[in-house]
């Protein structure tokens, strides 16, 4: 899957995107809410081949996607279908230098998107720390409802943390 936004190029990664997508991961408060720890030199490696081998979105197998602007890569998009009847889960890193300037937005709605009417998903969802409230924006201004929010459910980093479900259905799309 590759496609273009209004500034943005959304593609595989490919070899030439490690150090970027470093940048990114090592990174302790990118990291804050995610499931794993900031990537080290001893292990970007390692890390970074999963994002290569994600390369098709299948029933088994997940996307990764480099999101590119003036030729640096400066997000992740992930995404995986759930194990319920067409329906996948979304989730996306940027990179701190990239804040604040709508990349994130951009990106995941052109993701967003393309999951509808490419892959005729029927439902989107992303779940989240709650204490993630950049997330939790991003997901609104995409125009994903808030389905539930799910008090010390998740088990990470050495304590129990809420968890908010956003949803988005294809019908959404034309609302």
């Amino acid at each position: 899957m590759e496609f273009k936004t209004e500034r943005l190029i959304i593609r595989l990664f490919n070899h030439n995107d490690l150090n970027d997508v470093f940048t990114i991961y090592n990174n302790e408060e990118t990291c804050r809410y995610l499931l794993h720890d900031k990537w080290t030199a001893e292990n970007k490696e390692d890390e970074f081949n999963k994002k290569l081998n994600n390369n098709v979105l299948t029933k088994e197998s997940s996307l990764s996607l480099a999101v590119v602007c003036h030729k640096k890569v400066i997000g992740d998009l992930s995404v995986w279908y759930t194990g319920m009847k067409d329906t996948v889960e979304i989730g996306y890193s940027f990179a701190s230098a990239a804040s604040g300037k709508g990349y994130a937005t951009e990106a995941v709605r052109g993701l967003v998107e393309r999951l509808f009417t490419e892959f005729k998903v029927h439902r989107i969802q992303a779940n989240l720390d709650a204490r993630n409230t950049a997330s939790q924006m991003l997901c609104e201004r995409i125009g994903m409802r808030k389905e539930g929010h799910f008090i010390e459910d998740y088990w990470n980093k050495g304590e129990w943390t809420d968890s908010i479900v956003y949803g988005m259905l294809r019908s959404d799309l034309n609302s």
